[in-house]
């Protein structure tokens, strides 16, 4: 831990891993093999009140902030286990937190904190547009007291796993607005209610257990009460729910990075080849200590944007400086624990090769880094927009 936290902090810390000790790398390891979903981790998160961390108090949550949230993200990482299948339910939640109506939070957010109802899903990335997201093709139209929605979505994970889902879409037409940002809304979709009406789900298998699935809507009906925020204002409650992911997978890359630390230097000390420890050897030892002062460097970065977040002053480049800089800090430790392993960083009974693969995907998402450089190019360093 690069920052100092408050006893309050250190007990939220200590409490996450006293959980995730019950669920050893074997119980991840049995999960990836068959791409099953961490049901029993998720209820002991849930019974335990921290994917309610964000939730206020009022609403039956613990009225934490962003910076707390991160901790628990980052020990369910750093204890071997994958914070994937719960970390959209913090930020979605903060969503529904700060942009939906008294009467929406009153009548999800005591179920979301119970875990009675589950909010894992977040469709907004389409087959066809990507990274460019105000070309989203999805639209919706308003009749009547419904919005029917036609469109379709891609990696929209742990769909198959909640009750609800946030869905960004385009109500107004991109011609017919100033600013192609304008014309976006969020609509909050029951999907007990809407299961099999104008909705199918379709898993889609990847490299790593992620649950992840394309979503098609044709004729979903959505009551226009679940609207979230603003009609045509979605893009910017979606920036808000952003920053708050890219917090919070920068805490999980720091997590990532310091289980490769633990394991990689356990495995140096121990390792004896030509008569001494490898961890004796120069070339074991540079990469493993610039990774480490990498991710260390990273995590001062987390707490910055964390800090920020939580006192509501605008953080984008500290949120997506967080991320690009955690990432490429934990796929370096990926890279120095698999070479530290040499030949047994392939085998599965030591998880390096599981981690290494759910690692290697916050190079891609849940933005790729070259947008992160983009964005800082355009918005901190003053230049052109290069898209």
């Amino acid at each position: 831990m690069s920052y100092p936290l408050d006893e309050e902090q250190l007990q939220i810390r200590d409490a996450v891993q006293d959980v995730c000790s019950d669920f050893p790398s074997e119980y991840w390891r049995k999960l990836d093999e068959f791409q099953g979903y961490p049901t029993e981790f998720i209820r002991a998160l849930t019974e335990g009140g921290w994917l309610a961390a964000l939730i206020p108090e009022q609403y039956g949550g613990s009225g934490l902030g962003i910076l707390e949230a991160s901790l628990i993200m980052e020990a369910i990482n750093a204890s071997g286990g994958n914070a994937a299948a719960c970390h959209a339910q913090m930020y979605i939640m903060d969503v529904l937190t700060r942009r939906g109506t008294d009467r929406q939070r009153e009548r999800f957010l005591p179920e979301l904190a119970t875990g009675r109802l589950r909010l894992q899903a977040f469709g907004v990335t389409e087959p066809t547009t990507g990274s460019d997201t105000t070309q989203l093709q999805t639209r919706a139209e308003k009749r009547g007291d419904s919005y029917i929605v036609h469109g379709q979505k891609v990696f929209t994970s742990r769909v198959e796993h909640s009750d609800l889902m946030l869905l960004l879409v385009r109500t107004t037409p991109i011609d017919d607005v100033r600013r192609k940002t304008h014309g976006l809304s969020i609509l909050l979709v029951d999907l007990v209610e809407a299961d099999g009406k104008g909705i199918e789900i379709r898993p889609l298998r990847t490299m790593i257990n992620h649950h992840t699935c394309e979503v098609f809507l044709d004729g979903l009906e959505v009551p226009a009460a679940n609207l979230i925020g603003e009609e045509g204002e979605g893009f910017r409650a979606l920036l808000d729910g952003l920053n708050a992911e890219r917090i919070l997978i920068a805490a999980e890359c720091i997590g990532d990075g310091d289980w490769f630390m633990h394991k990689a230097c356990g495995y140096a000390r121990g390792r004896v080849v030509f008569g001494r420890p490898i961890g004796q050897n120069q070339g074991i030892q540079f990469p493993l200590a610039k990774a480490r002062a990498h991710i260390d460097a990273a995590d001062l970065m987390r707490f910055r944007a964390a800090e920020m977040y939580d006192a509501g002053q605008p953080c984008g480049p500290q949120a997506n400086m967080a991320k690009l800089l955690a990432a490429d800090a934990s796929w370096e430790a990926a890279n120095a624990c698999l070479q530290t392993h040499g030949g047994f960083g392939f085998a599965s009974d030591y998880d390096v090769e599981r981690k290494f693969r759910e690692t290697r995907l916050y190079q891609v998402a849940p933005i790729s880094t070259n947008l992160i450089l983009s964005y800082i190019a355009e918005k901190v360093l003053g230049l052109p927009r290069s898209y």
